[in-house]
């Protein structure tokens, strides 16, 4: 393992959406697996939504396994990024972040909202991380990354035209 194979990668996306509608699906754990596009994700507790940097959520994994995630970066509506790890435990090093921007229309009205979801292994230690992860940090591609996007598109947009006539609040 190099450690240049652990370098950032994003992919972007927009979705017919509005920004709160897609950040509820993002910043609410228990809705996750609804649109995980890694599928490694099996289920998340109910009331664990995030709402401050600092927090952290547990997250069942497929494998059985539990993982506690630490906010470290949020801004409601827009930005909300954590890094995982062993319950009780250390974050890994890698962190999981999801960027929302409105798009608008001609009038100045939110017609779309802009998706930017990046993972960045550079944090983690090859001194110190389990080879299988690392292996799976190096593994981690754009494609996957697009995956959960087109994923959360799919469920967004579906819970946007269910709030029609309603304001979306």
């Amino acid at each position: 393992m190099t450690d240049n194979a652990l370098t950032p990668i994003a992919a972007t996306a927009d979705i017919a959406a509005d920004p709160a509608t897609i950040f509820e699906l993002i910043a609410d754990p228990a809705q996750q697996p609804t649109w995980d596009g890694n599928d490694n994700l099996a289920e998340a507790g109910v009331g664990q939504r995030i709402t401050a940097d600092g927090q952290a959520f547990t997250m069942r994994l497929t494998t059985g396994a539990d993982r506690e995630n630490r906010i470290t970066a949020f801004e409601e509506g827009r930005l909300i990024e954590w890094a995982p790890g062993e319950v009780g435990g250390e974050p890994f090093g890698q962190r999981w972040r999801w960027e929302l921007t409105p798009i608008l229309d001609a009038d100045g009205r939110e017609s779309a909202t802009r998706v930017t979801h990046t993972y960045d292994p550079t944090r983690l230690d090859p001194a110190t991380s389990a080879e299988r992860r690392l292996r799976r940090a190096a593994a981690t591609t754009e494609e996957m990354l697009a995956a959960s996007i087109a994923r959360l598109r799919r469920v967004a947009e579906g819970a946007g035209s269910a709030d029609q006539g309603t304001g979306g609040e």
